[in-house]
């Protein structure tokens, strides 16, 4: 009999597994500083996160009728990555449920339009680096959310088989990655995406502690 592959979870990042709004709020109030203009409402900030660090700036210097700047974006990235931590935190009850899933034998997975190095240096920064057993950022494949191809690079990198995965993230990319790689995704709804975006998912969690109970009805044991 052939062996059943493991159960394999793949979380978000921004606005599904921590609260970095803060962090990125700061970030981009610097960089307009520098720039001239004037900073943004925490709501402006979240309606912008989502489809990488490129898009996030791009967006923000549209807001203020700038065009992109690469020198713009240069400068956001490393005042981002030396001040990811200043007030960054998980989301409650989330450090509590990857230690259940752990526990309980499912591989985890970290699949995330942020780049590679500012994803670690969070990581590192809140004590969740030996958490996950793959962790992919934005470039660290030719693609990304919402291609499939990044969530299911996710989950070979952990050791799973789409079949036996899920999806949990809080953004439309998330739901399309995982409906193009042909497995279910739970939306997060604490997240800082709009509730229209949980449309296609195969379930909503409105707090943390639901996803453990939701994951055993999507992938049995």
């Amino acid at each position: 009999m052939p062996d059943v592959p493991p159960r394999t979870v793949v979380f978000d990042l921004d606005g599904t597994l921590v609260d970095s709004a803060p962090d990125l709020h700061a970030a981009l109030d610097r960089m307009m500083a520098r720039l001239g203009r004037p900073g943004f409402r925490r709501a402006e900030v979240t309606a912008m996160i989502g489809d990488g660090v490129r898009v996030l700036v791009e967006r923000a210097l549209a807001a203020r009728d700038l065009a992109f700047d690469p020198a713009a974006l240069a400068g956001f990235v490393t005042d981002y990555e030396a001040n990811a931590a200043a007030g960054t935190r998980p989301f409650a009850g989330i450090p509590e449920v990857l230690g259940t899933l752990r526990a309980a034998g499912w591989r985890l997975g970290l699949c995330t339009n942020k780049p590679a190095a500012a994803t670690a240096a969070l990581l590192r920064a809140l004590d969740l680096s030996q958490v996950f057993h793959a962790v992919m950022g934005g470039d660290s494949l030719a693609v990304r959310k919402p291609d499939p191809g990044h969530l299911l690079g996710t989950i070979a990198a952990a050791g799973g088989a789409p079949a036996r995965s899920v999806m949990i993230g809080d953004h439309r990319n998330d739901v399309m990655a995982a409906r193009g790689a042909g497995l279910p995704c739970i939306f997060a709804a604490w997240g800082y995406g709009a509730p229209g975006m949980a449309e296609g998912a195969a379930a909503v969690a409105e707090h943390p502690a639901a996803l453990p109970a939701l994951l055993g009805k999507l992938v049995q044991g």
